[in-house]
């Protein structure tokens, strides 16, 4: 590994390494490395990290079974900061989220303008009711009720715009289409499929 005498760690001999989901490009988490985990990393293929908490090696996923496979490693121009590109097996956040940076920090000085986020912003908003239900909601209702109702729901709002396009009413269907995304993502809360999993399909399918 001669690219090592190239990489310039720190006093505590770790280097910042940033890891990329190669799919759809989003920043998924950051992490630190010494020369031991980068070795286990190209060795394994999968990430290894040094805990400064700790003060141990951790690979991504020992636990949650979350686990990192490693398709790319850069280091920058510099080279005090490594880049990895992997393919995410589920989250990479400890708190559920596909990735550790959700937290929008201009979201919170700027309103959001007309529809832009509204699908991911419904999304987040099914999936609070999931973790903390709401008197009198209608989403909660449908988690209360199960998988089921949920799936007759998604059903019946499904033929609901196969009708409005029937009507030739694009008034009608842009509605009912509403309704069936709604009802499309209870379903994902319900069975645990996050937003981002869609998108990472649909990239892929896009990209073929």
């Amino acid at each position: 590994m001669d690219f090592i005498n190239d990489i310039k760690f720190d006093s505590k001999g770790l280097i910042p390494a940033i890891i990329q989901d190669i799919n759809t490009k989003k920043v998924l988490m950051l992490g630190y490395m010494n020369k031991e985990s980068i070795k286990k990393t190209i060795e394994t293929k999968r990430t290894w990290f040094f805990s400064r908490s700790r003060n141990k090696l951790w690979n991504k996923g020992e636990t949650s079974k979350n686990y990192q496979e490693v398709k790319n490693m850069y280091y920058d121009c510099d080279g005090d900061t490594l880049l990895v590109e992997v393919d995410q097996k589920g989250v990479a956040c400890h708190t559920g989220k596909y990735s550790c940076f959700y937290n929008n920090i201009l979201k919170s000085y700027n309103e959001i303008k007309g529809v832009e986020n509204i699908l991911d912003k419904l999304y987040e908003t099914v999936k609070e009711r999931k973790v903390n239900p709401k008197k009198d909601s209608y989403t909660n209702y449908l988690f209360d009720e199960g998988l089921d109702k949920i799936l007759k729901k998604v059903g019946e709002e499904a033929s609901e715009v196969i009708i409005g396009a029937k009507n030739n009413s694009k008034e009608e269907t842009i509605y009912e289409m509403s309704d069936l995304i709604y009802h499309l993502f209870v379903l994902m809360v319900e069975m645990d499929i996050d937003i981002d999993e869609i998108k990472k399909e649909l990239f892929n399918r896009y990209t073929k």
